[in-house]
């Protein structure tokens, strides 16, 4: 593979991607590709120092704009330091959220709007959208009950669930807005089957390639 392959898991919290995202990136190591597996926000050093900052629960005077520029700075970081230089290699980079998320958060339920938010990040990514993103559906109810017990809580996984809906609601948008980048697995499922689901879907999706 001259060129490395940028691939994204989304969804609300307490779907699972995490647990697949790193499952992903093992078993397609096993298979003998050559994978990077990191996370947003965060990373990197920079970029870790800046999800504190966002996700610190005692944080709640932030400002919606700050929170949406705050999140554009750590994604250009982890971009640049981590991202880039992994797919010049030619790696596979399975990164658990991206520019997705500050459309759905940020964009959408937060109300500064869709457009305004893509407008921040295309400015941060410098065109750099993923090859392809795994949307993990699942109803938001549930995926807050799975947080029970979970070691890090942020800010946004306190917030009331009528903002969940929300994010939900801007995912569904994406993937109206994206439909041949976005593709959807039932996250419902217990957390295994919701990886293995998102394994083979993403096998699927190289051999496709002819990857």
């Amino acid at each position: 593979m001259e060129k490395g392959l940028f691939i994204t898991l989304e969804g609300c919290e307490g779907s699972g991607k995490t647990t697949a995202a790193k499952t992903v990136s093992r078993k397609l190591t096993e298979d003998g590709f050559d994978v990077l597996y990191t996370r947003e926000p965060g990373g990197i050093d920079i970029a870790e120092q800046i999800r504190r900052v966002i996700l610190d629960i005692n944080n709640t005077a932030m400002d919606e704009r700050t929170e949406a520029l705050l999140f554009a700075a750590s994604r250009r970081q982890h971009l640049v330091e981590k991202v880039i230089p992994a797919l010049e290699q030619g790696k596979i980079v399975i990164c658990d959220r991206f520019i997705d998320s500050s459309l759905a958060y940020q964009g959408y339920a937060r109300g500064i709007g869709m457009d305004n938010v893509m407008k921040i990040n295309e400015f941060a990514i410098d065109k750099h959208m993923p090859d392809l993103t795994v949307y993990f559906a699942i109803d938001p109810e549930d995926g807050l009950k799975r947080l029970t017990g979970r070691d890090e809580i942020n800010r946004l996984d306190v917030e009331k669930v009528n903002f969940h809906k929300k994010v939900q609601e801007g995912y569904e948008k994406l993937l109206e807005m994206f439909p041949e980048r976005i593709r959807t697995i039932d996250a419902s499922k217990d957390r295994q089957t919701v990886a293995e689901d998102c394994y083979r879907l993403i096998r699927n999706w190289l051999r496709e390639r002819d990857v």
